[in-house]
């Protein structure tokens, strides 16, 4: 019996496609090349995405053999799921496969924000060690700190769990009811409305998925309800957040201490009238939240569950 082709659009981990490769004949497509993958499609019973590949229906009109997509990765708006489901084709994903890593990384520049640091690569005289002691000086201890956090799911809910454990007032929101997102919360968080969330946060962090009605939710009403001396961190989609509205708040906010860190954006990459650019209260990062090699490695190993599909079974994480 003939192995069934999988087309690959992304990079996976080499184990993985190693792995797979025992199990079917993968072809390499790569998304860059729109036209190319569109031809090359026709023979593909299993299609393999990351981030940036769209599976639309002028894709999926073009492979008529198609019975699986897999997503390395949490988000699902780059497929479209229900024309795959009008089709009949399954789609599964990881999705706590970078839970860890992003919630690593929140920190991370969180505390790059409040407590900046400076390492020495010579031997300082006196007086430049005091000048330094002097001014690279933090902001804020986290400690007494309020969280804010918009979307409850894995990663916000590990986030609070963090945050909690080093001393912050955890606020939060989520679109599920209050009862199903407060029985699985092991730590102090108080569920308020959103405007409530905006209105406390000292550090607001976003986490909700890419649904239409969330397109620009940080946008200048939004805004109006912050403290200027906010920190907003976006590591979840872009287009949660509005640019214009946010570089115009941001002049303002510099003036108390507030600012943002934003890893995502729409589009990726931005170009050069993207109007965070050059805010020095403003940083702007690749989109490196999830790029850990443990997160990577679990994100390809999507192709277990296209597998377990294309061989008849029931795939672990269906979309």
């Amino acid at each position: 019996m003939p192995l069934p082709v999988v087309v690959v659009t992304e990079a996976l981990d080499p184990v993985c496609l190693e792995w797979l490769a025992a199990r079917a004949r993968v072809e390499s497509l790569p998304m860059e090349d729109r036209e190319a993958l569109l031809q090359g499609l026709s023979e593909a019973e299993g299609l393999i995405v990351r981030t940036y590949t769209k599976v639309d229906q002028a894709l999926l009109a073009v492979a008529p053999k198609l019975r699986v997509v897999g997503r390395g990765g949490v988000g699902l708006e780059n497929i479209d799921l229900d024309a795959c489901r009008r089709r009949g084709i399954a789609a599964v994903y990881t999705p706590d496969a970078n839970t860890q890593a992003v919630v690593e990384y929140v920190f991370t520049v969180l505390l790059d924000w409040f407590r900046p640091r400076l390492w020495l690569d010579s031997a300082p005289g006196l007086r430049e060690w005091t000048d330094m002691r002097s001014t690279v000086v933090g902001r804020h201890q986290l400690q007494g700190l309020t969280l804010g956090i918009l979307g409850l799911g894995r990663i916000g809910t590990r986030v609070g769990q963090v945050a909690s454990a080093l001393g912050m007032r955890v606020v939060g929101h989520d679109l599920l009811p209050r009862d199903e997102i407060m029985h699985r919360i092991n730590y102090p968080l108080e569920f308020l409305p959103p405007g409530r969330v905006l209105e406390e946060a000292d550090v607001l962090t976003l986490h909700v998925d890419a649904r239409p009605g969330n397109r620009g939710m940080i946008g200048e009403e939004a805004l109006a309800c912050l403290k200027p001396s906010c920190l907003i961190l976006n590591t979840a989609r872009g287009m949660l957040v509005d640019p214009w509205g946010l570089a115009a708040w941001a002049r303002l906010a510099a003036l108390q201490g507030g600012g943002a860190i934003l890893d995502v954006h729409d589009p990726e990459p931005f170009g050069e009238d993207y109007p965070l650019l050059g805010m020095g209260n403003v940083r702007l990062a690749p989109h490196l939240a999830s790029r850990t090699d443990a997160a990577m490695l679990n994100m390809s190993w999507v192709v277990r569950d296209v597998i377990e599909v294309l061989e008849g079974r029931q795939p672990k994480f269906p979309a």
